[in-house]
């Protein structure tokens, strides 16, 4: 029995860019700047992390209500940017749907969303690529611009859900960058490490990851490593 928290960007699905399309023609309609998250690194950091830095680059007030305000406006910019194929990659990473497939209805796996993305916005990721139905919970970028309270702050309400205390004590990050092993290590659970983001096995390993494949293709292997 275990709880499976997923990442979303570069684990389970890739959008051509979409998101940093959408949040630098956001930041440029709402505060006249450019290329805002030019040179930031965006994979594996919140949403709100991003916009804080943008704003500290750009000499912005980083209030509560500007990040309300760029959330607001961001949303539907994003809606129509995922439409487009974009740059780079853009699907389904390998392997993610079968496994998702296999998981599904199991009551000994416990799904649930670990992900820096805008809970509106991974919504409208998981919708648009048709995995929206696999996920009911999770813990989101708008909670915590830090990465590895995301882990804690998910432990916390899977306690709060009376999730079975086995499926906690075996409960699985899965991810594709170093943030995401730090985060799991911060909240003490195990990290499954996926290279189908920018991050190769050998990185993912050196990071720290207590398992690092290619892709999810090899679902058996896959669901033995996450029991």
């Amino acid at each position: 029995m275990s709880l499976l928290l997923f990442d979303i960007d570069g684990t389970l699905l890739l959008s051509g860019g979409a998101g940093v399309r959408a949040m630098t023609k956001t930041f440029e309609a709402l505060f006249g700047v450019p290329e805002a998250f030019a040179g930031i690194s965006i994979g594996g950091n919140t949403d709100t992390f991003l916009l804080s830095t943008a704003l500290a680059r750009a000499n912005l007030p980083d209030t509560a209500d500007v990040h309300t305000r760029f959330r607001a406006a961001y949303l539907p910019v994003l809606e129509q940017e995922i439409q487009l194929p974009g740059s780079g990659r853009h699907g389904l990473m390998p392997g993610v749907d079968q496994l998702l497939t296999a998981l599904n209805g199991r009551e000994s796996f416990h799904l649930a969303l670990l992900t820096g993305n805008y809970e509106p916005a991974a919504t409208i990721k998981l919708a648009h690529f048709g995995l929206a139905k696999y996920f009911s919970w999770g813990t989101f970028g708008e909670e915590s611009a830090n990465r590895d309270d995301l882990g804690r702050i998910a432990m916390t309400r899977a306690r709060e859900r009376r999730l079975p205390s086995a499926a906690l004590q075996r409960a699985v990050v899965i991810g594709d960058t170093p943030h995401d092993i730090a985060c799991a290590k911060a909240a003490g659970v195990r990290m499954l490490a996926v290279a189908t983001g920018f991050y190769s096995v050998d990185e993912l390993t050196a990071a720290g990851a207590d398992v690092a494949v290619p892709d999810l293709t090899d679902t058996t292997r896959v669901l033995e490593m996450l029991r």
